[in-house]
């Protein structure tokens, strides 16, 4: 389990650092707009991979909701 878990971490953190690289390359002009739509582009992709990879794990059973009591 501890490998779902890092590699969920490690997505969480591109995830963060994409949109990072998007607001620098905002933030230092108009003259690169493709380097922010791809640096969203990739956020979006990790986005979706990271949704889908929990959505698996939940299904093989190797995560489980549970409440807050």
């Amino acid at each position: 389990m501890e490998p779902v878990k890092t590699l969920i971490i490690v997505l969480l953190g591109a995830i963060v650092f994409s949109l990072g690289k998007a607001m620098f390359h905002m933030s230092s002009g108009p003259d690169h707009p493709e380097r922010v739509a791809r640096a969203l582009t990739v956020r979006i992709s990790l986005s979706l991979a990271l949704f889908a990879l929990i959505m698996i794990v939940w299904y093989l059973g190797g995560i489980s909701p549970h409440g807050v009591h």
